[in-house]
């Protein structure tokens, strides 16, 4: 198993704009490729005193590595600038693979 973790720092004036996005749009948008068998949206409860926005792990499971890889290079390019597009500098994410052990 294959976890694919996207980090997102949101500005807190879109952040309920994003979270719906996120719910009702991209979520479904990445999970109707078929690369992906389930999905978690989870918040972060810990912030540093000087995190602006909040920020959140959207964790997607891939059933293997060949699965995640096609995704990235095939399809997440075009889902990724949807989401610049909408929220530009008041979103900043980073990716994380990781393998069960």
């Amino acid at each position: 198993m294959i976890l694919y973790n996207v980090t997102v720092n949101i500005d807190s004036d879109v952040e309920m704009d994003w979270i719906d996005w996120m719910k009702e749009t991209h979520i479904p948008e990445v999970m109707k490729t078929g690369f992906f068998q389930e999905y978690r949206m989870m918040k972060m409860l810990s912030e540093g005193e000087d995190d602006t926005g909040t920020t959140y792990a959207i964790q997607y499971i891939a059933e293997t590595l060949g699965h995640l890889e096609t995704y990235l290079n095939t399809v997440a390019p075009k889902i990724q600038k949807k989401s610049i597009i909408r929220y530009g500098t008041k979103m900043a994410a980073f990716r994380t693979v990781l393998e069960e052990v």
